[in-house]
């Protein structure tokens, strides 16, 4: 990864991360909510909950995909049982972010305000009656679709870019791609989106991991960099945290199935894993964790994924064992009952 090899020292890594999942949707739900099975608030939802929204025109947790599908779905940008206007948006990368929010045609201004201003009024009487807070959700969400539709058009035309960021990230006009919702990432990021999550599949090599893994990296690898640079030179990167890893790793020994069709592959592997850090409050430069000599089991600075979500709280101004929220008589947090914030990754 050439590109990420030239901001080696505004990053910090942490290769003895390990989780307790072993199949991609637990994981990933995992990594997200703090639970294997979905129902549980995401970490987007958690941040946007204890901490606000900083927008009136956007959601404050935003969701891009590219590559493909994730295995989790959308319980990983899920409010769980939190007020569900703390659930995560899924833009579009390309087009209009989300359908049906232009201004529709031959519906003048007033008119569209006065029709969502009786539905409101419903809205309001029947909370009134039942005080469901699930009404509540639907006013917040017809009123943030009001306010989206003069703030989201924009948002996917690069028009304002430079030639120069452009080819910084590798970024097309009007492509879905891994690029452009990065720099779609650091495009929300200004307009003061929370939380902003960007997936990219593909990286599932239970066979051919070589030429797998080679073409992932190629597809994310200038434009995973280039976030980390362009957000420093616009003075964001020091009060913006980026995270970028997977729910878990790949086993360090060949994975062969003449039933399965799998030939030099490598399996689900949650006993040790990589991830990297910057911004945010992040010492960088810094490297920690170790596995044993064969890459199996972490033998130093052991770091759950509990941990990191504890770690990822305290960098933005949140205790983990206080964020909570009470659901059905108890007491909820992202990290239940787990989780010791990093020291070694603060600055």
């Amino acid at each position: 990864m050439p590109h990420l090899a030239k901001i080696a020292d505004e990053i910090a890594i942490v290769k003895s991360l390990n989780t307790d999942q072993f199949n991609h949707a637990p994981a990933q739900i995992m990594v997200n909510t703090g639970a294997p099975i979905p129902g549980r608030p995401a970490l987007g939802s958690w941040l946007s909950y204890g901490l606000g929204s900083v927008s009136q025109n956007l959601p404050s947790f935003v969701v891009l995909k590219s590559g493909g599908s994730v295995s989790g779905g959308a319980a990983m940008w899920s409010a769980g049982f939190l007020p569900g206007s703390h659930a995560g948006v899924l833009f579009r990368s390309s087009g209009d972010p989300i359908l049906n929010t232009a201004h529709p045609e031959g519906f003048d201004h007033q008119s569209q305000r006065d029709s969502l201003d009786l539905i409101q009024t419903l809205n309001k009487r029947q909370l009134s009656r039942v005080g469901d807070p699930e009404i509540q959700t639907r006013i917040d969400a017809y009123e943030m679709a009001w306010r989206m539709q003069s703030a989201a058009p924009e948002l996917t035309d690069f028009k304002s870019e430079s030639q120069e960021t452009m080819e910084l990230y590798g970024a097309q006009h009007g492509k879905a791609s891994y690029a452009n919702n990065c720099l779609l990432a650091r495009r929300l990021i200004e307009r003061g989106v929370r939380f902003v999550q960007v997936y990219h599949s593909g990286w599932d090599h239970h066979s051919q991991v070589a030429n797998g893994v080679t073409g992932q990296t190629k597809q994310t690898d200038q434009a995973s960099a280039a976030l980390i640079m362009d957000l420093k030179r616009r003075g964001l990167l020091e009060d913006t945290l980026v995270i970028w890893g997977g729910e878990f790793g790949r086993t360090p020994m060949v994975e062969a199935s003449a039933a399965l069709n799998r030939s030099l592959g490598r399996d689900h592997h949650p006993q040790a894993y990589t991830m990297w850090f910057a911004g945010g409050g992040i010492q960088p430069g810094v490297t920690m964790g170790a596995t044993d000599e064969l890459g199996f089991n972490v033998v130093e600075d052991s770091v759950h994924v509990h941990d990191i979500q504890a770690t990822i709280l305290h960098l933005l101004g949140l205790d983990h064992e206080r964020l909570t929220f009470r659901h059905q008589g108890r007491d909820y947090r992202l990290t239940d009952v787990h989780g010791q914030v990093v020291q070694q990754l603060i600055a």
